[in-house]
C-alpha cells in the first residue's frame, strides 16, 4: 500500500510525501491495545501488553502518532527525530525506556515504559500548589540528572514542565522520568537554535531571542522548582509572559 500523498504546492502542483519510516510493521501481532491514557496534538497514548517478545506479558505505554496530521516534510522529520531521540537516550534511570516502534498505512506506533504515577504537575497541584522543601529538593536532583543526561548526549528538550515528567508508580518515594521529546533536538557544544519553541510560562528569554542552547532547558527547571518550592506562579505576569511568548512567534 502507498503511503505518499499529495499536498498542493505554491505553483499549484504536488508535492510527494513519504510517510513510509521503515519501522516495524506487525505491531498488531506483538501488542494488545488497551485503554487511552492520554491524549496530544499529533496522537494518543494508549496502555499496551506485549503478546511476544523479550517483555511478553509486560504493560507498555504505545504513543499513537497519526499520519494523517503529517501534513509537511517538516512534520514527518520531527517524527523521526523524536523516535531517534528516545532510542538514543533511553536506559538512564530517570529517561523513559524505548523498546520499539512499528507503523501501518494510518500510524506509528512507539512502544514506551509505561509510568503508572501519574504527572508532577498532578502532585503538585495535590499538594495546593506547594511542595515541601525536602520533598522538592528530591524532585529536583531526579530533573537535573536526567537533563544533565541528555545535555551531554547533545540534546536540548525545549519543553521541560510539570507535564513531562512522570512518575514510575504512585508511591511517594517513587522515580521520576522524563518524557515528550516531541520538540527537542540534537545540538553541537558551539551551536545556537533559533526557533520558538516550548510552552509560554516556562519558555526561556534567549528562546525568545532566538539565541539559545541548554541554557534554555535550565531556565524553564527554575521556573519549575519556584513552582515547587514557593507556589511563584500566582505571582509572575503569566499574561505578559504568554503574549511575549505569541509575539516571539509571531
Amino acid at each position: 500500500d502507498s503511503e505518499d500523498v499529495d499536498v498542493g504546492g505554491e505553483s499549484g502542483g504536488g508535492e510527494r510525501l513519504d510517510k513510509n519510516f521503515g519501522f516495524g510493521k506487525n505491531f498488531e501481532g506483538k501488542y494488545e491495545l488497551g485503554k487511552e491514557v492520554g491524549r496530544g496534538h499529533f496522537g494518543h497514548t494508549c496502555w499496551a501488553k506485549a503478546k511476544k517478545g523479550k517483555i511478553k506479558g509486560q504493560t507498555v505505554a504505545v504513543k499513537i502518532i497519526s499520519k494523517a496530521k503529517m501534513t509537511s516534510a517538516l512534520s514527518i522529520e520531527d517524527v523521526r527525530r523524536e523516535v531517534k531521540l528516545l532510542e538514543a537516550l533511553s536506559g538512564h534511570r530517570h529517561m523513559v525506556k524505548f523498546y520499539d516502534v512499528y507503523e501501518d498505512a494510518d500510524n506509528v506506533f512507539v512502544v514506551m515504559e509505561l509510568c503508572e504515577g501519574g504527572e508532577l504537575l498532578d502532585r503538585i497541584l495535590a499538594r495546593g500548589g506547594r511542595y515541601p522543601e525536602v520533598d522538592a529538593k528530591r524532585i529536583l536532583v531526579q530533573i537535573l540528572s536526567a537533563t544533565a543526561f541528555f545535555h551531554l548526549q547533545g540534546v536540548v528538550h525545549r519543553d521541560l514542565k510539570p507535564e513531562n515528567f512522570l512518575f514510575t508508580s504512585r508511591n511517594e518515594d517513587a522515580i521520576l522520568k522524563v518524557i515528550d521529546f516531541g520538540l527537542s533536538d540534537f545540538i553541537r557544544y558551539d551551536q545556537r537554535l533559533n526557533d520558538v519553541v516550548g510552552s509560554a510560562y516556562y519558555v526561556a528569554p534567549e528562546v525568545l531571542h532566538r539565541s539559545y542552547s541548554t541554557e534554555a532547558d535550565m531556565w524553564s527547571i527554575g521556573v519549575l522548582w519556584h513552582e515547587h518550592l514557593l507556589d511563584f506562579r500566582s505571582r509572575l505576569p503569566a499574561k505578559k509572559v504568554t503574549l511575549a511568548f505569541n509575539q516571539a512567534i509571531d
